[in-house]
């Protein structure tokens, strides 16, 4: 993941656009609320197996990328495990970016 991509999910976070911690990214795929889910490259085996499987239940895009202290540090934040993006234009560059 390119210093761009945590520099563009600092902006969202900016913009209000992110939500982060387990909890609220479950309500926010539930809800479809959000339209992609980051998981942490670290994160545990049953946490990525989780939300990999609710938001492909709920059709949201999911990529696993970085690591929990860049993605907490690129929002805001301590380290962060799952971030939801709320808004469709930002989901769609981030995976545009993403899949570069």
């Amino acid at each position: 993941m390119t210093a761009s991509i945590y520099s563009f999910l600092g902006l969202a976070a900016k913009a209000g656009r992110v939500k982060t911690g387990e909890g609220v990214v479950l309500d926010g795929i539930r809800n479809r609320t959000l339209f992609l889910v980051l998981i942490a490259g670290d994160a545990s085996p049953n946490t990525t197996k989780k939300f990999k499987d609710k938001s492909s239940y709920y059709q949201i895009p999911v990529y696993i990328t970085g690591d929990r202290q860049r993605l907490g540090t690129s929002v805001g934040k301590e380290s962060r495990v799952l971030i939801g993006i709320t808004d469709k234009g930002f989901a769609e560059r981030l995976m545009t970016m993403l899949d570069e």
